[in-house]
């Protein structure tokens, strides 16, 4: 099959790595995928995203081209369904309009047999006008704060073939906010590439310690340096970058603590393949605005690599992290971190949790069965 992938910006940007396996995957298996980004901003962070340069559609999101196909389109937009929400989620959709008339231009010239879209936000209203235009199949993946942001969510579950959600509690939430009787998304989990050798864990107590997470306020980081005050033998790399930056490095004062920004995705996952850290730590936390977690692909990967992780009990990561796989704890808690990394010393509870957490990943999370799946689901649209 020949498949379009409608992203948020991704190849472009730190952010969206974790569909790269996805597609990967997708390709093993023989299909050609388009990547379309909505908005196409910043640097390409990831070596990764590189194999996919010519088969990416990197128009930015007003230009010449993009306008000018919008004023060719013979029929005019139907745009009376995107002023059904709230007055900023209106201006979003409104301005993706002229970027769908373009893409319905080039899914002509193209001829995919399916269009997929990740975020159930302004990238899917992309993706649906396009795909209505043109007559072509659409589904899409929702994620969390996407959720959330309520953006014609029963529109899209109406227009889709299907929905995906990556965890039983975004299902939930979907299911209950679009309402519609009888309707549920699919449940499907974003997956990784199981790496043939995993990490050999260290022997000692000296805790090398990673937080692959963009800086924002549901990503915690700020009880994780809590936790970290005081102790011992204890070091820090946090990989990302956000808005939060210059507050985080300003709490981190003192502490063992490096922000290593923006982070390729091959860099890192080379980096947990070659034991260059003990654990992962996500401290992820609830926001005052609701935001929660969903099944972070970060802890995904460190557990694929034999990386134990330890995290909290935050949105979905319970989904994740079961049983003997890795360490949860309470979210806000910087006492139960700190705990927690004092138990991450023993270097056979480390190995336990390698063990633990690779085989969950081989159980749920294997990005090749996944697409698989997921491909099944496409021819049968």
């Amino acid at each position: 099959m020949k498949l379009v992938y409608v992203t948020s910006s991704l190849p472009h940007g730190p952010l969206e790595a974790f569909v790269l396996p996805e597609v990967a995957a997708l390709e093993r298996l023989g299909h050609e995928v388009w990547i379309v980004p909505m908005w196409p901003r910043g640097e390409r962070v990831h070596a990764d995203a590189e194999a996919f340069e010519a088969r990416t559609l990197s128009e930015p999101l007003l230009s010449s081209a993009v306008l000018g196909s919008a004023a060719r389109e013979v029929r005019p937009a139907p745009l009376a369904r995107m002023l059904r929400s709230r007055p900023r989620t209106v201006a979003k959709n409104l301005l993706v309009h002229p970027k769908a008339l373009w893409l319905a231009r080039r899914l002509r010239e193209l001829r995919p047999d399916h269009v997929h879209a990740h975020w159930i936000s302004t990238s899917a209203t992309l993706a649906m006008v396009a795909a209505e235009r043109t007559g072509i199949a659409w589904s899409l993946t929702a994620h969390r704060w996407d959720i959330r942001e309520a953006n014609l969510l029963r529109a899209k579950a109406r227009s889709a073939c299907f929905v995906r959600t990556i965890s039983e509690a975004g299902a939930q939430e979907l299911r209950t906010r679009v309402g519609l009787p009888g309707w549920s998304p699919v449940v499907l989990r974003m997956g990784v590439q199981l790496p043939a050798a995993t990490a050999t864990p260290r022997d000692g107590q000296e805790l090398r310690l990673l937080t692959p997470a963009n800086l924002l306020p549901v990503k915690g980081h700020r009880y994780l340096f809590e936790a970290l005050a005081g102790l011992d033998g204890v070091s820090l790399d946090v990989a990302g970058e956000g808005p939060l930056r210059a507050e985080l490095e300003e709490l981190a004062r003192g502490l063992p603590v490096r922000f290593l920004g923006a982070v390729s995705h091959t860099d890192v996952l080379a980096g947990l393949e070659a034991s260059r850290w003990d654990a992962v730590v996500l401290p992820s936390a609830p926001t005052p605005e609701g935001d929660q977690e969903g099944v972070p692909v970060s802890l995904i990967e460190a557990m694929a690599a034999g990386v134990p992780v330890l995290s909290t009990e935050c949105g979905a990561i319970p989904e994740l992290v079961t049983e003997g796989s890795g360490l949860l704890v309470p979210p806000a808690d910087p006492a139960a971190l700190r705990d927690a990394l004092e138990r991450l010393r023993d270097p056979e509870l480390r190995r336990s949790l390698a063990v633990g957490g690779r085989r969950r990943v081989e159980t749920d999370f294997d990005v090749d069965r996944i697409a698989a799946e997921l491909a099944e689901r496409f021819a049968a649209c």
